[in-house]
Order: C-alpha cells, then sequence, then structure tokens
C-alpha cells in the first residue's frame, strides 16, 4: 500500500503565512470520491463546501481519491475551496482495508501536513457514507469540534436484487443509524428525509442539490421546427424509469416520432439493457431517433444541455424517489433547458408545469406521450420563455451563492455534539 497526499487549491496567505491556515476557524470537509466532478456526490460535496464557508474564507476539503476510480493526469484547480487529495494505491480491496480504516488518522496527518491545527477548524462535514465510528470519534475528539453530516439519500432494500444481503446497503443503513445516535444537526436533500432525520433528535436543515449557475453556457438549441431535442443523462440503475421514456415516445404517431430526437448520455445501449429497466426491442420499432453516447465527461454533458429543448425524467413515487432530490434537475436548469418529468420528492416546489417545464400526470408512457405532443406544439418563443424561467430558477432557489448565509450559519453553530 502507498499512501500519497496532493494539494490543489489553497492559495498563499495575504500575510504570507502558511496557505493551510485560515484566519478564523473554518470548516473541514471529508471525502471519498472522485472529487470534484466524478459524479453526482461530488458536485453536491463541491457545492456544499462553497456554501459552508462563511465570508472570507474556504472550507477545506480532504479527499480520498477512490480506487476504483481512475486517476487524472492532473487535477482541476477547484475554485471556492482548499483541496488536498489523498490517494492509496493497493493491488485488491484486502491491500487497500488498513488504509479505508485508518481514513480519520490519515486525513489528520494530511491536515497537519498543511499547517493547519484542531482550533483552526470549526466544525468537520461529513456525507453519510463516511459515517463511521472511526471517522467520527476520531475526529471529534481530535478536533474538538462539532460533525454534520449531509444526508443526499435514503436507500430501499426494494433498489437491490438482493435486499439486506447487498453489503453496501447494509452499510448505509449503519451510518444512518450511527448518524441519528452520534450528532446533532444533518444537512439533508429533500424535506422527506429531513423528516426522518429530525424525527430523531437532529436539527436540520433542507439543502437540495447546488449548482453554480456560472458554469453553464446560454441555451441555443435549433428551432422547434428542425425537430425536438430531448435529453436523458444519467445513469438509470433502478432508480430512473427510462423505459417509460422510450415507451412513450413509442407512442406517438410515426409522423410525431420523425420529429423527436433522443439522446441518452451515461449509458450505453448494451448496457441499459443488463442495468436499467429498458426493454431495448421496444427500440427497434421507433421512427424517432435515439442516441446512445455511454460514459461522456462532465463538459459533454453541459455542451448537450445547451443543445436539448428538454432533459427527461421519470421515476416512481415513494420510497427512495421521495427521500432524495435528483441533482440533474437543478443541472438543468441552470443551462436553461427546460425539464420533462413528473414530481417527486420537492420538485414541485421548484418545478411548475408550463414555466420551468412540462409536469407529466403520472410516470407511465401515455403520460410521457402526450407531454411531448405538448412540447411538439410549442412555438418558440413560448419555449425561450420557459429558459428564461428554468435559469432564473436555477439562480435563485439553486446556486451555492443564494445558499451560503443560511448554510454557513447553520454548520458552525453551537452545538453539544
Amino acid at each position: 500500500m502507498n499512501d500519497q497526499t496532493l494539494v490543489v487549491g489553497p492559495r498563499p496567505r495575504p500575510d504570507g503565512g502558511s496557505p493551510g491556515r485560515a484566519d478564523r476557524p473554518r470548516p473541514l470537509l471529508v471525502g471519498a470520491y472522485a472529487f470534484p466532478h466524478g459524479d453526482a456526490t461530488s458536485n453536491r460535496l463541491l457545492q456544499l463546501a462553497r456554501s459552508a464557508a462563511p465570508d472570507g474564507a474556504c472550507t477545506l476539503v480532504v479527499n480520498d481519491w477512490p480506487c476504483e476510480v481512475a486517476f487524472p493526469a492532473r487535477l482541476p484547480d477547484v475554485a471556492g475551496v482548499d483541496l488536498v487529495t489523498m490517494r492509496v494505491r493497493g493491488l485488491h480491496r484486502l491491500t487497500r482495508m488498513p488504509a479505508r480504516l485508518a481514513r480519520p488518522i490519515r486525513v489528520l496527518r494530511a491536515i497537519r501536513r498543511q499547517g493547519v491545527r484542531p482550533g483552526d477548524v470549526s466544525v468537520v462535514l461529513l456525507p453519510m457514507a463516511l459515517m463511521t465510528l472511526g471517522n467520527w470519534t476520531v475526529l471529534r475528539l481530535v478536533l474538538r469540534c462539532p460533525v454534520v453530516v449531509d444526508a443526499s439519500e435514503r436507500h430501499d432494500r426494494r433498489q437491490f436484487r438482493h435486499g439486506w444481503l447487498i453489503p453496501y446497503f447494509v452499510r448505509h443503513r449503519w451510518s444512518t443509524f450511527l448518524a441519528t445516535r452520534l450528532v446533532h444537526r444533518a444537512t439533508a436533500v429533500s424535506t422527506t428525509l429531513a423528516d426522518y432525520l429530525s424525527g430523531h433528535g437532529l436539527e436540520v436543515l433542507v439543502v437540495p442539490p447546488q449548482v453554480d449557475c456560472d458554469e453553464f453556457r446560454a441555451a441555443q438549441p435549433p428551432p422547434l421546427s428542425a425537430g425536438l431535442r430531448l435529453l436523458y443523462a444519467g445513469t438509470p440503475g433502478r432508480k430512473d424509469m427510462l423505459d417509460v421514456i422510450v415507451r412513450g415516445i413509442s407512442r406517438l404517431t410515426p409522423d410525431q416520432q420523425r420529429r423527436v430526437s433522443l439522446t441518452i448520455a451515461g449509458i450505453t445501449r448494451d448496457d441499459a439493457a443488463t442495468r436499467s429497466d429498458l426493454d431495448v426491442a421496444v427500440l427497434d420499432g421507433l421512427s424517432a431517433d435515439v442516441r446512445f453516447l455511454g460514459r461522456v465527461s462532465r463538459a459533454t454533458v453541459l455542451a448537450l444541455l445547451s443543445e436539448s429543448h428538454f432533459s427527461m425524467l421519470v421515476r416512481p413515487t415513494g420510497g427512495y424517489a421521495a427521500n432524495g432530490f435528483p441533482s440533474k434537475v437543478p443541472e438543468s436548469l441552470a443551462a436553461g433547458c427546460p425539464v420533462l418529468l413528473n414530481h417527486t420528492s420537492d420538485l414541485a416546489a421548484y418545478v411548475h408545469d408550463g414555466v420551468e417545464g412540462l409536469v407529466l400526470d403520472g410516470n407511465g408512457p401515455d403520460d410521457v406521450r402526450w407531454a411531448i405532443e405538448r412540447a411538439l406544439r410549442l412555438r418558440d418563443e413560448e419555449w425561450r420563455a420557459m429558459s428564461r424561467a428554468a435559469r432564473s430558477r436555477a439562480c435563485e432557489s439553486f446556486d451555492h451563492r443564494a445558499w451560503r448565509d443560511r448554510v454557513s450559519a447553520f454548520v458552525v453553530a453551537d452545538d453539544r455534539s
């Protein structure tokens, strides 16, 4: 095993002091993801770190790069945070296990190398997946500050073929159990999840997935007369109903289908057949243009959003869909790309029918068909009004700048933990 630490982000202090030191205590966020843009969790933690720091300060992020994800040739500069990236090398899971168990010690060693002392940290932010006895005990005792967890999902065993026999699901529920017993404050991605945590005595702030609106280019799709461009971006797994989207398109008339193109980014056709609910046989009878792009870069996703008329999302109601909040919705809105979706979680508070998108009456194929028929009848000026409303909603409700006062005040509040 070989543990390496790389530093990305800390700027020299104006007074010439150590770049790791801060003029006043600041948050420390610990992660174990392809930070900052490797997946939805990484994106959420980046914006949470930005909004958690009080004015004039930067959150210190110590991220343990996951071994199963290829390490980039060059880590990107990350504005708004001071990033320290740890990296563990090992041949397989067993050789890497000691490093995972020793993660809190390695985190402390990494911040000490940056000149950060216990008194320089005001609060430790932990994603729920990293809420372990070891992480909580060591970081809480050594840094002598509160620990606040971020809850971005609550899985349902029906999501997994073997339910409680899946180690990932067991770890997820164990982390949630520990959080409800050991910490006093949490940020939660939805009101349903917040209600669950507050029911166990936690003080909870609901923080939906945040975005940086400055990242997104202006929406510039072609005129609707050239065809309706739809986009699904993500890895559907068992949470997104990709089959319903395709079946809804299949129920359009042949002439209507020829005016529709659907781009599916994040999964290949073969993967869709084995790792989603999609029946690929339905594709064979379509007149619509359906393209699978497979896994693509974040830059490609942002470009696709700017070129699409609507992004699409259909989910079941209740369970994990009610507890979570799809991060692809704020991103689509920030790109000025209205969404075509059914209401789950807190989406009804942000996406209104005919304003920021088109809302399905349900989550069946006919609901999708009717919504696409409405989209096909739109005039360009009507779509542009929806695009402006989508962008405005993202800036007002999801941009990390709009959340900074609330989040920073919440995470550094006096706490008994």
